[in-house]
């Protein structure tokens, strides 16, 4: 990838950031030092396209970068598991030294073809063939023209900057080397179902961590809304061939995936917005945006009717949980999309948030955290153990929200901790995942071991008749 071709990514006209601090440079395009610090374009790449499960991800360098990686990443699949496995060409010394790296990646393509006929084969580039040399796109085309299936280069080496970077290569990638090589599936009876008209939408950047899509995808169906793509999570790869023909795209994660909502506007005509599913209000509304931008009068009608049922019977088995959670201070240390929509479903829980975390978060998303906790919200860009546990003393916070890097920094300051991250466990999103909420954060908070760690040990204890 050329100099020139990075910073067109990076320059992103759909980005709050683009233009708006420097008119020399946009903002997104400012190089600071420690960017790969928090994950590579190669880290962006890979945790972007990983989900779609039945295609073969390659990637190409040392085994240091991906090898032996079984799941790095928490998004479930509904069959497939070869995305889960950790494929590398596994290169060495000797082969950069003889030049072997084009030939050990053609030898491991026939190998994975081979072993596990995958519906497509992506090859992810890494630094050392990079800076090598390896012409990973004539091998990939070699590859794909005597194997008589795709195979994609992902072009992210991770030098090339953040892992935001990464996120948006792979995202390009998809909208100029795999969307738009095929049609879905034909509609029974002509697109109708049971009375209503079928109606075809994207999901972009959501990627069913823990499963927590299949919360939302009975609500979908049940209005006649047929998910082609979502890009990534649980995806098929002839599923993201048939994002052009869409009605409407639904982008969950701004920060991530952005370009690929602009370009299928700008190269199929589909309109897109920007939505959640964590918290009841935000599914609501997220529902509700994609029946006004397909602007189906039936749709409307029966979105509103469905959205009145999950809401009421939400609400009565919240009941007994907010009364437990009304009040209680919350600290939330994440980024992007969660760092507003999380927000709001705490606030759906009657807690209290104050301060969340937005160091991967957009100036859109800065607006949507103002609109819910004021203009004096406190917003967190950088988060160290001594900044979280000073600010969470400070404000009386009884619980910390963060990604698992956060934990051992909670469990040192004696502070109930939940992962909301990538590696969680518990599927959040929906409706039913604000039970799920509502029960971890309980039994988070409520654990028998934080009256214990807090008391004086034993050894520090006055002795029996001591004053």
């Amino acid at each position: 990838m050329t100099p020139a071709q990075v910073a067109a990514l990076l320059d992103e006209p759909a980005c709050e950031h683009n233009g708006t601090k420097d008119r020399e440079k946009p903002v997104c395009t400012r190089l600071k030092p420690g960017a790969t610090a928090g994950g590579c374009s190669f880290d962006g790449a890979m945790i972007t396209l990983f989900p779609i499960t039945d295609v073969a991800h390659i990637v190409h360098g040392s085994i240091a970068c991906a090898g032996s990686s079984w799941d790095g990443r928490g998004a479930a699949s509904t069959g497939p598991s070869l995305y889960r496995l950790g494929l590398t060409t596994d290169m060495t010394e000797q082969d950069i030294i003889m030049g072997r790296g084009e030939k050990r990646l053609l030898h491991g393509i026939k190998q994975v073809v081979e072993r596990y006929a995958p519906k497509a084969v992506f090859v992810y580039q890494t630094c050392i063939p990079a800076l090598t040399g390896d012409n990973i796109e004539a091998i990939c085309q070699a590859a794909e023209e005597h194997f008589g299936l795709p195979v994609v280069p992902v072009d992210a080496a991770g030098f090339y900057g953040s892992k935001n970077l990464g996120n948006r290569i792979a995202g390009d990638t998809m909208v100029r080397r795999v969307i738009g090589a095929r049609e879905p599936e034909p509609l029974p009876d002509d697109g109708h179902r049971a009375g209503m008209i079928i109606h075809d939408i994207n999901l972009v950047g959501e990627f069913n961590i823990a499963g927590e899509f299949w919360n939302v995808l009975p609500l979908l169906d049940e209005l006649g809304l047929r998910v082609l793509c979502t890009l990534a999570g649980d995806a098929r790869f002839q599923e993201v061939q048939t994002m052009h023909r869409a009605e409407v795209t639904m982008l969950v994660c701004s920060k991530a995936l952005i370009n690929v909502a602009r370009l299928l506007e700008e190269h199929y005509a589909i309109p897109w917005f920007e939505g959640s599913f964590y918290g009841i209000r935000d599914t609501s509304l997220a529902l509700r945006d994609l029946a006004r931008l397909i602007a189906d009068p039936d749709l409307m009608t029966r979105t509103e009717t469905l959205i009145q049922r999950e809401e009421m019977a939400i609400g009565k088995r919240l009941a007994p949980f907010k009364a437990r959670l009304q009040g209680r201070k919350v600290l939330l240390y994440t980024g992007g999309v969660k760092s507003w929509s999380v927000v709001s479903a705490l606030q759906d829980l009657g807690m209290v948030v104050v301060a969340t975390g937005t160091r991967k978060s957009t100036e859109q998303d800065k607006a949507r955290i103002r609109k819910l906790l004021g203009e004096e919200a406190i917003m967190i860009d950088e988060g160290n153990a001594e900044v979280l546990l000073g600010l969470a003393r400070k404000q009386g916070a009884e619980l910390l929200i963060a990604g698992g890097r956060n934990m051992y920094t909670a469990l040192k300051g004696r502070l109930p901790f939940l992962d909301i991250n990538q590696e969680r466990e518990h599927a959040y999103a929906g409706y039913r995942g604000m039970v799920t909420l509502a029960e971890q954060v309980i039994a988070t908070l409520e654990s028998p071991i934080w009256p214990l760690v807090r008391n004086a040990a034993p050894w520090h204890a006055p002795l029996a008749g001591e004053a």
